[in-house]
């Protein structure tokens, strides 16, 4: 991300009492040792960060009760307090707007998820080993950080654990190091991320390279894909996503080429309730193989997220349909593409089972106890596909691979998604928005109306492999 980027003004209203809008980090280094039997993570976090507009007479961090053990502030000691989940550093003098400044913080203890809605959220001990799913703030359960997504950063992580275990962190990695029992695995991720979608994971894993080793396409070579799961699963996991590069493929056909340097697959030795997403990860449970796909749309969900909600970011979380909308809507598109249902028979199915349920949710603005119910994730689908339907296949095509691209490693807002669909449009849009985003009351399927779309979804799917 540029430093010179603009700060997304206030504090998150869904959590105000995460981040901090008065500066903004652009580079976080961490150094962890973490032990599975014990469950004992020791950290170092150098934050580089940068003032906002006005003097900053405080730093407040995010970060989980550990035990503290240093804080620095430009390389020097400084006051500081810690309760209630906030780091409060107190530099001697004011710092001036704008100024550059670095943190650093010495920590150790047992980490745990911290308490929210939706149950303990981050850091996760396993039975033998370890995940990160923070959505949406669960990140200070492992690091101090500015905890709001709009606060994106690149991470370099270094992670030393027994030798058994292999790490998994979101990015390129670097080196591994190993000496007497213990490796040090070392991770790169220079795009800008949100503090919610760093992960870490470990585990007794075989790692498995994804990637077709068959002719590559010489305008843009196959994106790095590698899995690491349980050995025992092998049989399940090769049918389960055997059709994963297929579907990189199509989707960088469909939204743009894919926005990071590789992708990574972990399955953890535990059932999960979901998958989750993290910058170029997305980590799934045992109980999401069964050799017979049964899990393939939430692999399509999981992976559109790289483009939707982690290279093209939402401000706050009110605007979370963007993210969820989209990742609903490419389980359609990729169903429609495999030769599956099509995305309009799925939108029909999804406006039956909505039009029986409680009209009481605002997409654009569905409030914290609602943020993650399943009708934002079904309404928002509709609401991209009733758009692509007053679009046109031609219009709507250019329109998200031109706002992936115009957007990317950046953040976003509901106001900035329906301006961008605008331009693309023959007549206004804001009926459309207003009655999918705006209205509780659930809007009549949608039907097409815009240039060049096809009049029976069912029988023009979209090219095959």
């Amino acid at each position: 991300m540029n430093p010179q980027q603009a700060y997304a003004p206030g504090r998150d209203p869904y959590f105000p009492d995460h981040g901090d809008a008065r500066y903004r980090v652009h580079h976080y280094e961490l150094d962890l040792d973490y032990r599975p039997v014990s469950n004992r993570l020791s950290g170092s976090a150098r934050l580089s960060a940068l003032a906002g507009t006005v003097p900053l007479e405080e730093i407040a961090l995010d970060l989980a009760p550990f035990r503290i053990q240093r804080v620095l502030l430009d390389s020097r000691t400084v006051r500081y307090t810690h309760r209630a989940g906030k780091l409060r550093i107190r530099p001697a003098k004011a710092l001036a707007p704008g100024a550059a400044f670095t943190v650093e913080v010495r920590y150790t203890g047992n980490p745990k998820p911290v308490r929210s809605p939706w149950g303990g959220l981050g850091w996760e001990e396993l039975t033998d080993g370890a995940l990160v799913a923070s959505q949406p703030i669960g990140a200070p359960s492992w690091y101090p950080c500015n905890d709001r997504p709009a606060d994106k950063a690149s991470y370099r992580v270094a992670i030393t654990t027994p030798s058994p275990y292999t790490a998994v962190v979101g990015g390129r990695l670097l080196t591994r190091t190993t000496r007497a029992s213990s490796t040090t695995w070392v991770y790169e991720q220079p795009a800008a991320t949100s503090t919610y979608l760093v992960t870490v994971s470990l585990g007794k894993y075989t790692a498995v390279p994804l990637t077709s080793s068959g002719p590559a396409d010489e305008r843009r070579p196959p994106v790095p894909q590698t899995a690491y799961l349980p050995a025992r699963l092998l049989p399940e996991f090769t049918e389960d996503f055997a059709r994963q590069t297929r579907m990189m493929r199509f989707f960088e056909e469909t939204f743009g080429p894919y926005p990071f340097g590789e992708y990574a697959i972990v399955v953890a030795d535990e059932e999960l309730d979901v998958p989750v997403e993290a910058q170029g990860v997305a980590t799934f449970g045992t109980n999401h193989l069964d050799g017979a796909r049964t899990s393939e749309r939430l692999i399509a969900h999981e992976l559109a997220h790289q483009w939707f909600g982690n290279s093209v970011s939402i401000a706050d979380w009110q605007h979370i349909w963007l993210n969820e909308g989209f990742a609903k809507y490419a389980e359609w598109l990729w169903s429609e593409h495999a030769g599956g249902r099509t995305a309009a028979t799925h939108a029909a199915a999804a406006h039956q089972q909505l039009a029986v349920l409680p009209q009481d949710l605002l997409p654009a603005d569905p409030g914290q106890k609602l943020m993650f119910d399943d009708r934002l994730y079904e309404r928002g689908g509709l609401t991209v596909h009733a758009l692509r339907c007053a679009l046109g296949e031609d219009a709507f095509s250019h329109m998200l691979k031109d706002w992936t691209r115009r957007h990317r490693h950046g953040t976003v807002t509901t106001a900035d998604f329906t301006a961008h669909a605008q331009q693309y449009a023959a007549a206004p849009l804001g009926d459309l928005f207003d009655a999918w985003l705006r209205e509780p009351s659930l809007p009549p399927l949608p039907r097409p109306t815009g240039p060049h779309h096809p009049a029976d979804p069912q029988a023009n799917p979209l090219p095959q492999d």
